[in-house]
């Protein structure tokens, strides 16, 4: 009992610590709230007031939560960077009878943007938070002003293809420590203890990620199991970053179905990251989305 105690009060205390990092590291204000839509009470935060498009972040998982994001808090000097945690993870929980689907992360998502006054907006998907930023962009991308696609993809059937062959390649006998292995290659290669990361992990969802994906990144069984638009990113038309890590589990076969399929989409490697580039080459990472928002404001001036 004494454990489980420690427990709680640590993960509880790992996220009070993380915010008071992002006040003192990224000095901006944050503005805390929920979304009470029709499946659930959805918490966000927005930090930063500049006049500058607002910037919207999905993160990945499925069942994962804001926490990594964090770093992006320093695009906050010259426009609202708006971070949430999706249904059924972190302080956005859920009814044990949810019934998740695709289509209700993009419901949560519009009510977000609804409540928000989000009318225009760049929007930033990290791997799952991709998936779900391209079904939105597919059908509001005229109230889009940019796209970043962070270590993502268009295919669930060719992600797991690719993560399979990676998995394979690790010459460990045992199962368990093969998947760690596997994470500490091509999903974080920083510190695990990393204040970010704990927070994350004390908070993210294993149910929703069974639910939505399957029991690992390389069998799909769940809700997004034959999930595919490749063909249709051609309807995209909206300025596209395609972001990912030199080791990431988004492969370069992955990543290039996007940067081939939509229209004047761009490509940056960063080679010393994997799946989180944002944490893991911050600086270089935080520069490249910059440049970007930078240059594609400038076309509409």
């Amino acid at each position: 009992m004494v454990a489980v105690v420690l427990a709680v009060d640590r993960d509880a205390l790992s996220d009070v610590l993380l915010k008071a990092i992002w006040r003192t590291q990224y000095a901006v204000p944050m503005r805390e709230g929920y979304v009470e839509w029709r499946t659930g009470r959805t918490w966000y935060a927005v930090d930063g007031e500049g006049d500058r498009t607002p910037l919207l972040c999905l993160h990945g998982g499925p069942g994962s939560t804001h926490h990594y994001f964090a770093p992006l808090l320093e695009l906050a000097d010259e426009r609202p960077v708006i971070l949430y945690d999706q249904l059924g993870c972190g302080g956005s929980p859920a009814g044990a009878e949810t019934d998740w689907s695709l289509a209700l992360f993009l419901e949560e998502l519009d009510a977000l943007r609804n409540t928000l006054s989000l009318e225009r907006v760049h929007l930033l998907g990290t791997s799952w938070g991709g998936m779900l930023a391209l079904e939105h962009a597919l059908a509001r991308q005229d109230s889009l002003a940019s796209l970043i696609l962070s270590s993502s993809l268009a295919s669930a059937e060719e992600w797991a293809s690719e993560v399979k062959h990676l998995y394979d390649a690790i010459e460990i006998d045992d199962a368990a420590a093969a998947e760690r292995e596997l994470e500490a290659r091509h999903m974080y290669r920083g510190d695990p203890e990393r204040a970010e990361i704990r927070s994350m992990r004390a908070s993210r969802s294993p149910v929703v990620y069974n639910a939505m994906w399957g029991p690992n990144e390389w069998t799909v069984t769940g809700a997004l199991e034959g999930w595919d638009v490749r063909t249709r990113l051609k309807e995209l038309h909206v300025p596209t970053l395609v972001v990912r890590g030199g080791h990431d589990l988004s492969t370069p076969l992955v990543s290039q179905t996007l940067v081939e399929g939509i229209a004047g989409a761009r490509e940056v490697v960063l080679q010393d990251s994997s799946h989180m580039p944002v944490l893991e080459e911050t600086e270089r990472y935080l520069a490249v989305v910059r440049e970007f928002l930078h240059e594609t404001e400038s076309r509409t001036v």
